[in-house]
């Protein structure tokens, strides 16, 4: 019994990222949606839950403030630099250093979006996702542990059978292209 090749089990291991990938990539981007939906609507929750929610306002009014006073030193200076007429010095501060509201509110929506990715899983559409990654798996598995070709083949088509795909594409409705 012949043994496979290297470059036959490559081959088949792209032949499944290649049925594969974009089923789960549509799913994914169903799940996308819900995602995205769920996430807004969990952040407040979340930040309450969490008692982040006072902190969060009180981060947000000082930062309005800063911002207000920001907008005046700016306008004060410029208004007087032009009666006055001398030069304005501008100064650029490291943004990597200074802690913001903003910075605050994505790391509540990452960890709102940890809770969604948990809940989406339970969704029919999650659930589909799971099983579409775990066919998938024991699709490479099946190309990996397979002794022949012919032995793969048929073992990869009653794989992909479960999830309505055929592996062996019937060619023989393909009209030939003239010459």
């Amino acid at each position: 019994m012949p043994k496979m090749t290297k470059y036959q089990l490559e081959h088949f291991e792209k032949k499944v990222d290649r049925r594969f990938d974009p089923l789960i990539k549509e799913q994914e981007l169903l799940i996308k949606q819900y995602r995205t939906e769920a996430t807004k609507r969990i952040v407040g929750k979340l930040a309450k839950k969490m008692g982040a929610d006072k902190v969060l306002d009180a981060f947000r009014k000082a930062e309005e403030n800063l911002e207000r006073a920001r907008q005046d030193a700016r306008t004060f200076f410029v208004k007087k630099a032009k009666d006055e007429k001398k030069s304005i010095n501008s100064y650029q501060f490291d943004r990597e250093e200074k802690l913001s509201l903003k910075d605050c509110e994505e790391q509540m929506r990452d960890w709102a979006k940890e809770l969604v990715d948990i809940e989406i899983r339970k969704r029919p559409e999650g659930h589909k996702l799971s099983q579409l990654e775990a066919v998938k798996q024991k699709a490479i598995d099946t190309v990996f542990e397979s002794g022949t070709p012919d032995e793969l083949i048929k073992a990869l088509d009653l794989c992909t059978q479960k999830i309505g795909l055929t592996w062996v594409v019937d060619t023989s409705n393909i009209k030939q292209i003239a010459s």
